[in-house]
């Protein structure tokens, strides 16, 4: 690591201008989460591999910021030459470099890793002592990362109409009347599920999120889609022609923006080759289109900031709002993935009695424990591959949609924990196991977490899991007029938890692709400020999931997906239109792990009614054990012997 350093530091000290700092984002050209091999440019540079946070190199100094999911597993993994600042408790880069670095310091970039809103933000705390954001013309992390993985050459590939519910030409339809009118003759798109979802292709780029590296111009009267051409079959190259779609090189979208600068952006195929110039737009569409989140610094430096629109991407809520085929598709997925989950618990279960003596899901009772053979070992990773191994056999399978946490006992604490096949901990029977994991089906994306005990639950692990059951319930159980947002109902999820002086430091709930990312926006049920920018909407997705985590000791999440719809009340006052919640995930709550006397007969009924139609939904994938198995964990609660 101390060489990483050293070399990086005289790069920026030969950089014209010499830097006093650089600044290592996750991000790749696209912003995107989760990134390639080769786009990992902070975790080569820090050692930590979580999917947020961004490192800041000085002459002297070294530090990483990450947000709270992350602050366990960055005091694992950091060097003693880096010190962590914690997202929310410490000063935000921006203002630790204006109050720490000299006046009129220069600050490297790469300014294709740096969103427009995040670069600005940025300048606009460094003006107090004239410091400088420089962009650099290479990545310098890259000049030092010598065995840094080559670009893989993954196909493109359509995705049905079956699937995307919606044709390319309807979805270009609706995009350019959004431009029309917000008076713009043009959109720059760079988030890459955007760009998939436009022209309904998927790839395999990036680990767990189906999309292709690319870039998408959209103007009044033509369609670029940028991307490295042998990706591009020639029966994908006839699908694009087909949709009017020129396919260009992914390096040319940067001379492609110089064009657009002056609306001299033109294709051969053309909506209208005759008004190739403005289309049908008229003479007063001047603007072009950016989102400030997802797109990057480098292409917004080639325009006048006066003719650009600088706002959230329309394609951003379109993407969420599900069409029927898209729904469809996500709780058919999600019935699979529900099988998958519960035919793994079975198996699970039986390990966990054969193999280390557990009294088993079921039971509380004393038994005598056994250490397995080495061949009967258990870890957290050979039980995640199993789990893989039951998604797999499903229907429309393409893979998992983030790498699985499955984690035992301290390691559930770590909000983000991702277990490594040398240094991950056992299984055992007398501690919480919490898995958190998803899988890609053609048809839909899934993100289910159970958390589970095979030996004797203490009490207060109990009333801590029956504290996030009631707030996974009454989240899921709101109802809410129109126009509410995820920042308003997130403390419904927390309430339950916040009378015992207990939280969770991290969101609610995320949105969900179809057979795309599994954290989706632009909507979110959080106490991040971003959550107040967009009410929820009939057709959304969203997941359900609160938490509470003890450093050192367990922790403890559940989470369903979540459909919002129109709900049908006894009233409507002010005519607003109320919504609602329907589950589309299916598998059981651990009885054991509830403390009955704490929940509500409205609890008690909820908890019933979603285990009879988990019983329901699931039998037809069961086999004779399974079946036995799930009824015995979907059995109804007596009221009576509860209270």
């Amino acid at each position: 690591m101390a060489d990483k350093l050293s070399a990086l530091r005289s790069l920026m000290a030969s950089h014209s201008p010499p830097l006093h700092a650089l600044i290592v984002p996750s991000e790749d050209y696209h912003q995107s989460e989760y990134v390639s091999d080769r786009d990992k440019r902070r975790k080569f540079i820090s050692g930590f591999s979580g999917s947020a946070g961004l490192a800041l190199i000085t002459t002297d100094d070294a530090r990483l910021w990450t947000d709270g999911r992350y602050f366990l597993q960055a005091e694992k993994q950091l060097s003693d030459q880096w010190k962590l600042m914690r997202m929310g408790e410490d000063p935000a880069v921006e203002i630790w470099m204006a109050d720490n670095l000299p006046e009129e310091a220069a600050i490297g970039i790469d300014p294709w890793s740096v969103s427009i809103d995040t670069a600005q933000r940025w300048e606009r705390a460094l003006e107090k002592k004239q410091q400088k954001l420089i962009s650099t013309s290479n990545n310098l992390v890259d000049q030092i990362w010598n065995d840094r993985p080559e670009a893989k050459v993954n196909p493109v590939k359509v995705q049905p109409l079956e699937f995307a519910g919606r044709t390319v030409a309807e979805k270009l339809q609706d995009l350019r009347r959004k431009l029309m009118q917000e008076k713009a003759h043009s959109i720059i798109i760079s988030a890459l599920d955007e760009v998939a979802w436009l022209f309904n292709i998927r790839g395999s780029d990036v680990s767990y999120c189906p999309v292709v590296h690319a870039f998408a111009v959209v103007t009044s009267a033509a369609t670029f889609f940028y991307a490295d051409q042998q990706k591009v079959s020639p029966e994908v190259q006839t699908y694009m022609m087909e949709n009017k779609i020129e396919v260009r090189d992914y390096d040319a979208v940067g001379a492609d923006v110089d064009l657009l600068a002056f609306n001299q952006l033109a294709s051969s195929l053309s909506v209208n080759a005759a008004e190739n110039k403005s289309g049908e737009m008229g003479k007063d569409c001047n603007f072009i289109w950016m989102d400030p989140r997802s797109c990057c610094y480098a292409l917004y430096s080639k325009l006048k900031s006066d003719q650009v629109l600088l706002q959230q991407s329309p394609l951003a809520l379109a993407k969420a709002l599900k069409n029927p085929a898209e729904m469809e598709g996500l709780k058919k997925a999600h019935v699979r993935d529900g099988a998958a989950v519960v035919q793994f618990l079975v198996w699970l279960d039986k390990q966990m009695q054969e193999a280390y003596g557990a009294p088993g899901y079921f039971s509380e009772a004393e038994t005598e424990r056994k250490k397995p053979s080495e061949a009967h070992k258990l870890t957290e990773v050979s039980v995640s591959d199993k789990l893989e191994g039951f998604r797999a056999s499903k229907e429309h399978f393409r893979g998992l949609s983030f790498p699985t946490i499955s984690s035992v006992g301290p390691n559930a604490a770590i909000i983000h924990y991702g277990p490594d096949p040398q240094t991950c901990a056992e299984m055992d029977p007398d501690r919480i196991y919490l898995f958190d994991s998803g899988a890609q089906y053609q048809d839909g994306t899934t993100d289910i977490t159970r958390t589970v005990h095979f030996g004797q639950p203490s009490a207060h692990e109990k009333a801590c899991y029956t504290g996030v059951l009631k707030g996974h319930i009454a989240l899921g159980d709101a109802r809410f007029p129109k126009g509410t947002n995820g920042h308003a109902l997130d403390i419904l999820a927390r309430i339950p938890l916040w009378k015992y002086g207990l939280d969770y430091r991290h969101g609610t709930g995320h949105g969900i692709g179809s057979y795309l990312n599994v954290h989706e926006g632009p909507h979110l049920i959080s106490f991040r400020p971003q959550a107040q920018n967009v009410p929820l909407q009939a057709a959304m997705t969203v997941t359900d999931e609160p938490g509470y985590y003890e450093d050192g000791n367990f922790g403890i999440r559940l989470e369903n997906v979540l459909i919002v719809n129109e709900a049908n009340t006894e009233f409507n006052f002010g005519d607003r239109g109320y919504l609602e919640f329907e589950h589309i995930t299916w598998a059981p709550y651990q009885h054991k792990l509830i403390n009955l006397s704490l929940l509500t007969p409205e609890e008690i009924s909820w908890l019933n009614t979603y285990h009879s139609r988990c019983r329901e939904i699931l039998t037809p994938y069961m086999n004779d054990t399974e079946m036995a198995w799930l009824i015995k964990a979907t059995e109804p609660i007596d009221m009576v012997m509860s209270h």
